[in-house]
């Protein structure tokens, strides 16, 4: 009798836990929540609903904290859980652990992570993260199952741009295109490489493929119309930009960009407006 006692008492307080634990994670309080819930799984099954849910919270609490290593041996405990294993590729990675990174990835996407695919997606997410050298190196190892891997030229051309190494983009970008031509951010990185060399007529056709493929990105919009402010065809810019602020209202530079054209083109008052707009737009 008295264990049965004991047992709903020990339920309780299990319970209670594991609800100040969620709630509390919930307001972000994240190690008060660590605390509550680790208390919790003391007292859960280990194949109970409850123990899952406090492990993934815990786990993702220390993530949050940047207490990586600590968030790992917790997210483990339920790799079928795609918020798990996007935290584990990004723990595994910052604690030097690369090929269970890939793995984590891997199976966030349902791929082999031995695959040509597989360690792109890898070399893509690490990417995002500025972990520019790990997905370098992911994109060559995909390379060398498959090089004609849609993307991975890409993706070196990104790391080459980061590095400053313009002619070298450009090199990539040629390749990415020759096996991808109709890859809209190919073209667009293409044309916003020649405009950081400040070759505006070079990059003014990358750009309007990249339009073309992909009428509702404003990115495009707004570096084609600074390559045609550039070149003085104020017209052209003034059409562009305006098109490129209805997709973008508070884009700082699209607005920026037809405030100036407009002056250029002498409608001077709607120019000015334009650049008193600024002042409420973030940049």
């Amino acid at each position: 009798m008295w264990q049965g006692i004991v047992a709903l008492w020990l339920a309780s307080v299990s319970n209670s836990a594991h609800a100040r634990g969620v709630d509390l994670y919930k307001h972000q309080k994240y190690s008060e929540a660590v605390s509550s819930l680790e208390e919790a799984v003391k007292t859960e099954a280990p194949d109970s609903i409850e123990f899952k849910e406090s492990a993934l919270l815990i786990g993702q609490s220390y993530f949050m904290l940047s207490q990586t290593q600590k968030a790992i041996p917790w997210l483990e405990k339920v790799p079928g859980v795609n918020e798990a294993n996007y935290m584990l590729g990004y723990a595994y990675l910052q604690n030097g652990q690369q090929e269970r990174s890939e793995a984590a990835f891997a199976r966030l996407f349902g791929l082999n992570p031995a695959s040509a695919g597989g360690h792109l997606l890898a070399g893509q997410m690490m990417y995002k993260k500025e972990f520019r050298d790990e997905a370098v190196a992911e994109v060559r190892k995909a390379m060398a199952l498959d090089p004609k891997l849609p993307e991975a030229y890409f993706l070196l051309a990104e790391a080459a741009i980061g590095h400053g190494e313009l002619d070298e983009a450009i090199t990539l970008l040629g390749k990415e295109l020759e096996i991808n031509p109709n890859f809209s951010m190919a073209w667009y990185r293409l044309g916003d490489v020649y405009s950081r060399q400040q070759r505006w007529e070079q990059a003014i056709p990358h750009l309007q493929r990249a339009v073309w493929l992909n009428p509702s990105y404003s990115g495009p919009y707004i570096l084609l119309g600074k390559c045609y402010y550039n070149t003085q065809n104020f017209s052209n810019a003034e059409n562009i930009l305006r098109h490129a602020v209805s997709l973008d209202p508070k884009n700082y530079a699209a607005n920026y960009l037809l405030g100036r054209t407009l002056i250029a083109e002498g409608q001077a008052e709607e120019g000015r407006t334009m650049l008193e707009k600024l002042k409420s737009l973030p940049h």
